[in-house]
């Protein structure tokens, strides 16, 4: 192990954890506390395996428990402050037109997945099988990325979606996880899964009109934006994972 996997492991759980419960982890550290007192008091399931990671690689770096807490305290403070800045810019599928900066949606949607460290949370309503994107995916998982996409299905879809399950589109990417609306947790029968975003880390987020389909971020005339930093990247991953925990969301059986 080097420093520099020590400094992953931080920024991992802090990313996951956020400020707050990153500075209670901080505290356990100060107070010499062992994994099991941390995962008690810091309660984030999701987390977890970040923090008892975490306590390994600081155990075989032999970094003080004490110093650890000062890592996560000042990894917090820079991490506020640069995150409290959001940087907001337009994506677009289809022509292009001179002299108005626009960011193709095919190459923002792969370079998200590509930056992703840790997590990478993604929606869409549709999708079909686009090779760039189903590399950056597998590569994602490789190096330990936690990825989760949720998709509608053709009975949710309520025949409005023809063709093979959007699920399918993902059956050559090992390890990730797929989610579903469920039909009977929708209040209404003809609602839909239609959002289509994709969040890395709880630090970037892309939004728009563009399905997980190569019409969609190559083809199509699509619109979105690409947030980096504030709020709205986090925010957007804490529904997702609520989304889940409160079971409106649920595991998709891969076939």
């Amino acid at each position: 192990m080097s420093r520099r996997d020590f400094e992953a492991a931080a920024e991992r759980v802090v990313v996951l954890l956020g400020p707050s419960r990153a500075k209670d982890l901080a505290g356990v550290f100060a107070r010499g506390r062992g994994l099991e007192h941390a995962l008690l008091l810091v309660q984030a399931p999701a987390a977890g395996s970040a923090i008892r990671s975490l306590y390994e690689v600081a155990e075989q770096d032999l970094v003080p428990l004490p110093d650890v807490a000062a890592y996560l305290r000042g990894f917090v403070a820079g991490w506020s402050r640069r995150h409290g800045e959001a940087e907001v810019r337009t994506v677009w599928s289809g022509p292009a037109t001179p002299g108005v900066p626009a960011r193709a949606t095919a190459r923002v949607l792969t370079d998200l997945v590509a930056r992703a460290g840790s997590e990478l949370l993604a929606m869409t309503y549709s999708a079909r099988p686009y090779p760039p994107l189903l590399r950056a995916l597998r590569d994602a998982v490789t190096r330990g990325v936690d990825v989760h996409i949720v998709v509608e299905t053709r009975k949710g879809a309520g025949g409005l979606l023809s063709g093979p399950e959007p699920a399918d589109a993902f059956t050559s990417v090992r390890g990730l996880r797929l989610w579903h609306w469920a039909p009977s947790a929708r209040e209404h029968q003809h609602a839909r899964q239609h959002a289509k975003l994709a969040v890395a880390d709880r630090r970037i987020l892309l939004v728009g009109s563009a399905n997980l389909t190569e019409s969609g971020v190559n083809k199509n005339i699509e619109a979105g934006v690409l947030v980096t930093g504030g709020t709205a990247p986090r925010r957007a991953a804490e529904h997702i994972r609520e989304l889940q925990r409160l079971r409106f969301l649920r595991p998709l059986a891969r076939h």
